[in-house]
């Protein structure tokens, strides 16, 4: 059935509907179509446009239908309908007849369409930042491991300064990070509903478009038609995303292929993830990799195709953005597909760690310390860096390492050598020095394993249950905060009070239900404090105030916050989660607002924890 064949007399041609008709691709849009219809019709009601009866019928016939497509996702494909509308219109109409055919009031394809994208996008958004999180994981496992391991540094791909392998891999850790923050951007960005703009002048019909959009689980709805029918900019934000991801997978690619090649034999990979070759029996090729390398391609072309089909288009919607789809689709399952073959692969190498030090003490990379062991003896850096490349020569010349050098060789160049210099030539020397934030000594990396395992849980915890508080939340907040306070655990807050710091709260959801909740309060010295943490019992013993807690940790240090402390009676809850033991003494700014006002304040029974972020 088409939507629109009243104006002709004659049917499409065969090869114009072949060349038209986007089902073939747009089907996977159906459970997100069935949704965005669900709500529509009960906007439809609300606005008196359908009465009860008629709102009931279409919400039962599209939950028979969601139940169907969730049990047969290919079902669309087996009827020659248009596109997914035209498809999920037509089982409507079978279905329950004249009733169906009043969904569309007030709407049109344009509007729909942009709908079921966005929640695709949205969807698939949150598979993206899973998938990067279980490969962080890997990674940070991989670093642990190998914390100590040395392994050469390179710059131009020339030995440069020795590295431990676990500084490696969370350079790539951090990468990941940002690609996270990247996607959450994206999906803040893409959080808007367009439906209710019509075909591009808005609807006649009297729909309450804001509690669409809330119903749709939308932040809000979007504020000019025009741009909500045409606005693919999400579409690029996520091509964008994936495409700078996949050029993070493809440089890890290149680092594993390389550390893995007889060249450097640094790494070496496990049968599981390894090829053999048809003609050389000794080969054992890293195609896992390079496939992950050469799928980045693909990705970035599909972004570049995306920017030159919307260049130029005027408003409001034209038939070119039929091109949004397949190109998004594609890259979005590749890159999916890619992060879970890198989760898959990293433990499944290993650091030939005896082989990697030995290459990391190849070409004079301990010439750095070298030229700063000169600088501790009073000569100017540039001067110590001339220095050092004269005597790294007449290293060469002898064919010996730096410190094979005689110490008469050295008093030779510079008179200020003395015996002190071989120790700082020793690797593990200039290792351990670099201990600063970022460096690479053991020390220092398992400082950064720390920092990225909280991060991690943090970020699991709100890609899962946890979210930033809303307005909407502050009388759930009010009920929890109040049950505890009944149980002598919370000290009361009245609803004005918490309105007014609702941004330092956090909660917990089960299946879209507020559960929990806590907030992170900022005292006037920088001191921060978790307070108000509780969950309904029914909540409880399903990891959500660990959720919750690793949430505000990150908040805490997205804020700049050094410090946090809790007060509890259940010290052992905190430890588990490395908050140490402190002295209220301490704590002077917490004695100040809130112990004076406790009723338990001559009683205390509370402990005192810290965690220094």
């Amino acid at each position: 059935m088409s939507l629109w064949g009243g104006r002709f007399s004659e049917p499409s041609a065969a090869e114009f509907k072949q060349f038209n008709d986007s089902l073939r691709f747009d089907y996977v849009l159906a459970p997100f179509d069935i949704q965005a219809s669900q709500a529509w019709a009960g906007s439809l009601q609300h606005a008196g446009l359908i009465n009860a009866d008629e709102n009931q019928q279409l919400q039962q016939a599209l939950k028979e239908l969601a139940k169907r497509v969730a049990q047969q996702p290919e079902l669309p494909l087996q009827t020659d309908a248009e596109d997914i509308h035209s498809w999920v219109e037509a089982q409507l109409i079978e279905a329950i007849g004249a009733t169906a055919k009043k969904l569309h009031t007030g709407r049109s394809r344009n509007d729909l369409v942009a709908t079921d994208l966005r929640l695709f996008c949205k969807q698939f958004a949150q598979h993206l930042i899973t998938a990067n999180l279980a490969a962080i994981e890997n990674l940070l496992a991989f670093a642990s491991q190998y914390s100590d391991a040395m392994l050469p540094g390179y710059t131009h791909l020339q030995r440069a300064q020795p590295i431990v392998a676990g500084h490696w891999a969370m350079a790539y850790v951090s990468m990941l990070q940002r690609d996270v923050s990247r996607l959450r951007e994206t999906v803040r960005r893409m959080d808007v509903s367009p439906l209710g703009s019509g075909a591009l002048a808005g609807t006649t019909a009297p729909i309450d478009r804001e509690a669409l959009a809330h119903e749709l689980g939308f932040r809000n709805a979007c504020e000019n038609s025009l741009d909500g029918v045409s606005d693919r900019d999400f579409v690029l934000d996520l091509l964008n995303a994936a495409s700078n991801g996949m050029i993070h997978l493809s440089r890890i690619a290149e680092d594993v292929i390389f550390y893995c090649s007889g060249e450097s034999g640094c790494f070496s990979m496990s049968d599981r993830i390894s090829s053999g070759s048809s003609l050389m029996p000794q080969k054992k090729n890293p195609d896992l990799f390079e496939l992950l390398r050469g799928k980045t391609g693909r990705v970035i072309g599909h972004q570049h195709a995306m920017q030159i089909t919307l260049k130029g288009l005027p408003l409001a919607y034209n038939k070119d953005m039929q091109e949004d789809k397949e190109g998004l689709f594609d890259a979005l399952h590749t890159y999916l597909q890619c992060l879970q073959m890198l989760a898959f692969a990293v433990p499944e190498l290993r650091v030939n760690s005896a082989h990697a030090a030995q290459q990391a003490a190849l070409g004079y990379s301990n010439a750095t310390e070298l030229a700063d062991y000169l600088v501790s003896k009073g000569v100017p850096f540039r001067d110590a860096h001339h220095i050092t490349g004269e005597l790294v020569v007449l290293a060469q010349q002898q064919g010996l390492a730096l410190e094979q050098l005689s110490l008469s060789d050295y008093q030779q160049v510079c008179a200020l050598v003395e015996d002190d210099v071989y120790a700082t030539l020793d690797l593990q020397y200039g290792l351990q020095k670099r201990s600063a934030l970022g460096g690479t000594s053991p020390s220092a990396v398992k400082v950064a394993i720390k920092h990225a395992q909280d991060w991690l849980h943090a970020a699991e915890a709100a890609s899962k249950h946890v979210r930033q508080a809303r307005l909407g939340d502050v009388d759930k907040i009010c009920e929890l905060i109040a049950y505890w306070a009944d149980q002598g655990e919370n000290l009361p807050r009245d609803k004005a009070d918490i309105l007014q710091a609702i941004q330092s709260f956090a909660v917990a959801e089960i299946n879209d239900e507020v559960v929990g909740c806590a907030a992170l309060y900022v005292y006037s010295t920088g001191l921060a404090e978790i307070r108000s943490l509780g969950l309904f019992p029914i909540a409880q013993g399903k990891g959500l105030g660990a959720e919750l807690v690793a949430f505000l940790l990150w908040k805490a240090r997205e804020l700049g916050i050094s410090r946090t402390i809790v007060l509890t009676r259940v010290p052992e809850f905190f430890g588990k989660l490395n908050f140490r033991i402190t002295l209220k003494e301490k704590l002077p700014e917490k004695v100040m607002k809130d112990c004076d006002l406790c009723p338990r304040k001559d009683n205390c029974d509370e402990t005192a924890l810290e965690y220094l972020l």
